[in-house]
């Protein structure tokens, strides 16, 4: 996150920020929808929102961090170009899941919730893709294949970082470079 100094926001990223909250601010249980939000524009929370988003709940920055940590689809670091989840239900561990699982982790060399040090791919479980009978399954952004074996993992990742090897994310865009 782009900072003028140690404790201020560049001004455009707290005016979006303050934007993106006012949509909801006065929603009852306006705090999911908001955060929500935040992450489609950025692609995580950045940590300057979470003051934002208490601020215009009156609640403290601890209760919005707790949300944010409790729910597993929330993420705090801008995650990779390419987001690849590997299903862990039951279905899937019976045929495969749990080798493709540890393959997966082992070829990337991340575990879950992780990046890969170029920032091309972020890896992350999913309890349920719907897609039992050609289990084992993985998601890559929003397609789901089936019957995912090692061959085929490796097919996607490399399908996955050429396509969005031209692309920075939003985070990159509106946050400034990662480091």
């Amino acid at each position: 996150m782009e900072k003028t100094n140690a404790n201020e926001v560049d001004p455009i990223v707290q005016t979006r920020l303050e934007t993106l909250v006012a949509r909801h601010a006065q929603r009852l249980g306006a705090m999911l929808p908001i955060l929500h939000e935040i992450q489609a524009e950025y692609g995580f929370i950045p940590s300057p929102a979470i003051s934002v988003v208490a601020h215009a709940l009156n609640v403290s920055r601890a209760e919005v961090y707790g949300v944010i940590t409790f729910y597993a689809d929330f993420r705090t670091e801008p995650p990779g170009r390419s987001i690849i989840q590997v299903c862990r239900g039951e279905a899937c561990q019976a045929k495969g899941g749990c080798e493709l699982e540890a393959y997966a982790k082992r070829s990337l060399g991340i575990d879950f919730h992780q990046t890969t040090p170029d920032h091309a791919v972020t890896l992350e479980p999913v309890f349920c893709l719907g897609n039992c009978a050609c289990s084992p399954s993985v998601r890559v952004g929003e397609e789901v294949y089936g019957r995912v074996d090692a061959a085929t993992f490796d097919e996607l990742v490399a399908e996955a970082k050429a396509n969005t090897e031209q692309k920075a994310p939003a985070a990159d865009a509106a946050l400034g470079a990662r480091s």
